[in-house]
């Protein structure tokens, strides 16, 4: 069993979960929340950090300073508290109570800005803060996730590779799009793999990401208010835009049958059951990767009177049954690798 002395060191790769029971379609989920962080972000969080550590940015009296709807504030946070180092989470009132309070208890502090920017929205209005707090006080080192190449990097020597490490045969991979690092790299190792993979991205209706018209989202996590700085279209097959009520509609329809995650999942997977409905899959090995588990979210997402308030009452009615006879099937889990055992050595 692994025996770590920082939280940052353990990080679950091997888990994947079969959706067609749920879904009626071959699709594995791939689950990233299984860390200490609770979410794929301790990734880019990590990689972040420690790029500043080597690169002699990062002091005794550094304060980290990061813009986060929740996930990547919690990671560094962490990540924080494990180093010693001093962390300010700019967030904004979308941000889940117990993201907050999670940040606040592993000792970071959190600002959350009220207004939005007329064209930036609610990021515009983060961006500005920090903008102002760096250049008033010379201690605060801005991470940047959303132009800092470690973010994607982190996803390219780690992600990516434990992927194809599971499935040798991977024909489709459906990933979210937020600041777009785990889809730019997860793109870029896929465009040098031995084999071609289609890339679809999944983003949330009212993002601007892939040029989409900008309309109001209350589900933080994926979509973007501004252009990713990090995005190159040109590695991306096809996109995949949901709304929040489906959104909703599939966390709920994944917790029915024990599986609680988080807004972020259920929006990629509507995405990828969608595009795998309207086009023709059968026999193609597609995984889906879940950022995050639901626990911050059951006072949203899977808060009945949030919900409805939001969404109305519509929006929980039971689905469809599926046929699981005539679902379309689809090659069979990989058998699971023994892990090999460490011989002990007797002192």
């Amino acid at each position: 069993m692994p025996v770590i002395s920082a939280p940052y060191a353990f990080n679950e790769e091997e888990l994947y979960v079969d959706l067609r029971s749920i879904f009626g379609h071959s699709l594995f989920l791939k689950c990233e929340g299984f860390n200490f962080a609770g979410s794929i972000k301790l990734k880019a969080a990590t990689e972040m950090v420690e790029s500043a550590e080597r690169a002699g940015d990062l002091r005794p009296e550094t304060i980290l300073v990061e813009s986060s709807s929740g996930n990547l504030g919690v990671a560094l946070s962490m990540i924080a508290a494990s180093k010693g180092y001093r962390f300010l989470c700019v967030t904004d009132s979308r941000c889940n109570l117990a993201t907050r309070l999670m940040m606040e208890a592993l000792g970071s502090q959190v600002h959350v800005v009220a207004d939005q920017e007329s064209n930036g929205g609610f990021l515009g209005a983060r961006l500005a803060y920090i903008r102002s707090l760096c250049a008033s006080d010379e201690r605060c080192l801005w991470l940047s996730q959303y132009t800092n190449p470690s973010n994607w990097q982190a996803h390219y020597r780690r992600t990516a590779p434990a992927i194809a490490r599971a499935f040798p045969r991977l024909d489709l991979l459906f990933v979210g799009a937020g600041t777009t690092g785990t889809l730019m790299g997860c793109a870029h190792y896929f465009r040098e793999w031995n084999r071609p993979v289609r890339i679809i991205a999944v983003d949330s209706v009212g993002s601007v990401t892939f040029g989409g018209t900008p309309g109001h989202r209350m589900i933080p996590g994926l979509g973007m208010s501004v252009q990713p700085p990090l995005l190159d279209e040109s590695y991306v097959d096809d996109v995949v835009q949901v709304e929040e009520a489906d959104t909703i509609r599939a966390c709920h329809r994944l917790a029915k049958r024990g599986f609680v995650f988080g807004g972020s999942t259920g929006t990629v997977v509507s995405g990828a059951t969608d595009w795998l409905t309207r086009h023709e899959a059968l026999g193609r090995t597609a995984v889906a990767i879940a950022p995050d588990l639901g626990e911050r979210y059951l006072d949203t997402v899977y808060h009945d009177n949030w919900v409805q308030d939001l969404y109305g009452e519509d929006v929980l009615a039971p689905d469809p049954p599926f046929d699981a006879d005539v679902a379309p099937l689809g090659p069979t889990p990989p058998e699971p690798q023994p892990r090999r055992r460490r011989r002990r050595h007797d002192a």
